[in-house]
């Protein structure tokens, strides 16, 4: 049996500015949008009488990002750090990391540092947190 990554779902509070980040930002393309209510949601989600936008975005290869908002059960901005168990951020790979680095920091992005060499000089790399505090590897493959 083979197996195949379908798609990274983050929760956001604010579905307006995550898609001005993924879509404008990234350049990831919207193929679905939609509120989602019902038994069927319930029971995925855990939650009783749950309304969630979910929004599918998709790179030029296939790769998805599914934006969650929970409008029924809104919760807090994710300051967790890098450390934490479970999914500790999503990595993105650009073309050109300095210019990348330039617009997230026009966006108002936060870093940790700017972009740094990797030890085997194989890609530059530097992380960020976007608005909702989702920590992002943004990664240049330079070899």
């Amino acid at each position: 049996m083979s197996c195949n990554l379908r798609h990274v779902g983050l929760a956001v509070t604010d579905m307006d500015r995550a898609l001005q980040l993924y879509q404008e930002i990234f350049d990831l393309e919207v193929t679905w949008d939609q509120i989602e209510s019902g038994k069927f949601i319930d029971r995925l989600s855990d939650i009783e009488d749950v309304r969630v936008r979910t929004v599918k975005l998709k790179d030029q290869k296939g790769g998805m990002i599914e934006l969650l908002q929970y409008l029924s059960h809104p919760h807090k901005i994710n300051n967790d750090p890098i450390n934490r168990i479970g999914c500790s951020h999503i990595a993105i790979t650009v073309d050109n990391i300095d210019i990348m680095y330039k617009k997230l920091l026009d966006f108002g992005l936060k870093f940790n540092y700017e972009p740094q060499l990797s030890v085997d000089g194989n890609a530059k790399v530097a992380f960020c947190r976007d608005a909702e505090g989702i920590l992002i590897e943004v990664v240049e493959q330079v070899k």
